[in-house]
């Protein structure tokens, strides 16, 4: 495999981008990086991934303050077809649109709509007038009680409120059954309206908090969220690719799921069908996106809320952003309820993780070069990110497939992240 800045040398032409692309793309667009190998052995990694079946293909990224430092993709969009990754494919980005919404609500913070200590305004009384959930009655009836305090922003966005996710919580599964509750991909409100299961700020547990920030962006905003991510992040920032529905020219780009058999092998699952919004557009996962629209994205965080001219957030509040705000709670380990979904979740076992607004914190320097005070998530398919302020550095691994937290997956994760800070050192 040729490295990523020789082979940038040999595509001089549309006709020899789709042949390269056929066995796989690696370029970096920053000319500042460009010394021959530096991306070499992350191509590798990514290669070898890709050969042995242990994605069925990928997409990643890093940038420093400086530029891109690098970009490669490899593999195929979907195991049962030829067509194949591209820097331009679409994902489904699930859990990391959460970032993307916390901005969304940090900007209406800026402008005074929104108080990040104060009770969230009572548009619904699941926010206004928020219950606990206490047990079940020898009939199997739901027990609640009132909240001991209200719910602020700062939680939500912290999960800290109280909402959980049936994923990883049996109870809340088995409140949304007792009650005939609807799912949460009908897109009704109604699926959002859960009792919370331990009193707001009392511990951390991942939630449906980003879904509730959503809504409150839309009341607050006057504006549907696809709208308002349209108007004020995506539109400015250049990102032409994100959004909660895909045009007939994106779907043509999007990467297939594949699921993770017993015996390791992936299974290539349908495209789903075309997003219909139903009540409102959840802020906690729907959004499609690439690896290029993310990390303007992230560049934008690594620079303190502006890009190339364009700002998106007050340095202030990134800077807010980029704090623990979940003091000594511990946080970012979860036990699976639904391993068809997600397996148990500890990235970082032993170490001391909390939680900033929107994303995880490292409090500790990480096995793979990451500096203490990184910020890190993923998305429900297998997409991840880290976002390291000291080091100046961001990447991104993109592939589709489920369960969550899958360890060939997550260990490719880290290979990347290892091998870029490997090439920062030679920079």
């Amino acid at each position: 495999m040729t490295s990523p800045y020789s082979r940038r040398d040999l595509l001089k032409g549309t006709a020899a981008i789709a042949a390269a692309a056929a066995v796989g793309y690696a370029a970096p667009p920053h000319p500042a990086h460009a010394q021959a190998g530096r991306g070499a052995r992350i191509d590798g990694l990514l290669k070898q991934a890709v050969d042995t079946k242990e994605v069925p293909g990928v997409v990643a990224m890093a940038a420093t303050d400086k530029g891109v430092l690098y970009e490669g993709a490899f593999g195929l969009r979907a195991l049962d077809g030829t067509a194949a990754m591209t820097p331009d494919t679409v994902f489904r980005i699930a859990s990391m649109t959460k970032a993307i919404a916390t901005v969304a609500a940090m900007q209406l913070v800026e402008q005074g709509k929104l108080s990040f200590e104060g009770p969230v305004p009572n548009i619904d009384p699941t926010l206004g007038s928020p219950t606990v959930l206490e047990g079940f009655d020898a009939a199997g009836a739901p027990k609640v009680r009132p909240a001991k305090g209200p719910i602020t922003l700062r939680q939500l966005l912290t999960h800290t409120a109280g909402f959980s996710y049936d994923i990883w919580d049996p109870d809340t599964g088995r409140y949304i059954k007792a009650t005939g509750m609807p799912g949460r991909a009908t897109g009704k409100v109604a699926s959002l309206r859960q009792p919370l299961v331990f009193d707001p700020g009392a511990r951390w547990l991942y939630g449906i908090n980003i879904e509730w920030t959503g809504r409150l962006i839309e009341a607050t905003s006057g504006q549907t969220l696809e709208d308002y991510f349209r108007e004020r992040i995506f539109g400015p920032l250049g990102m032409k690719d994100s959004g909660y529905v895909t045009s007939q020219e994106q779907r043509a780009r999007q990467a297939r799921l594949h699921t993770r058999q017993p015996d390791g092998s992936l299974a290539v699952q349908p495209l789903e069908p075309v997003p219909v919004k139903a009540e409102f557009w959840a802020a906690g996962g729907p959004l499609y996106s690439t690896a290029r629209d993310y990390m303007v994205f992230l560049q934008m965080l690594l620079n303190g809320g502006s890009l190339n001219g364009t700002r998106i957030l007050k340095p202030e509040t990134v800077a807010l952003m980029n704090q623990n705000h979940t003091g000594n709670i511990p946080c970012g380990v979860l036990k699976t309820a639904m391993p068809a979904l997600s397996n148990d979740v500890n990235f970082f076992p032993g170490a001391d993780i909390r939680w900033g607004l929107g994303y995880m914190m490292n409090l500790q320097s990480g096995p793979n070069g990451r500096s203490a005070g990184t910020f890190s998530w993923g998305g429900l398919f297998n997409t991840y990110y880290w976002l390291d302020p000291a080091k100046k550095v961001t990447g991104l691994i993109m592939t589709q497939i489920l369960p969550f937290a899958d360890a060939k997956a997550v260990k490719l994760y880290g290979q990347l992240e290892a091998g870029v800070y490997d090439a920062m050192k030679s920079a």
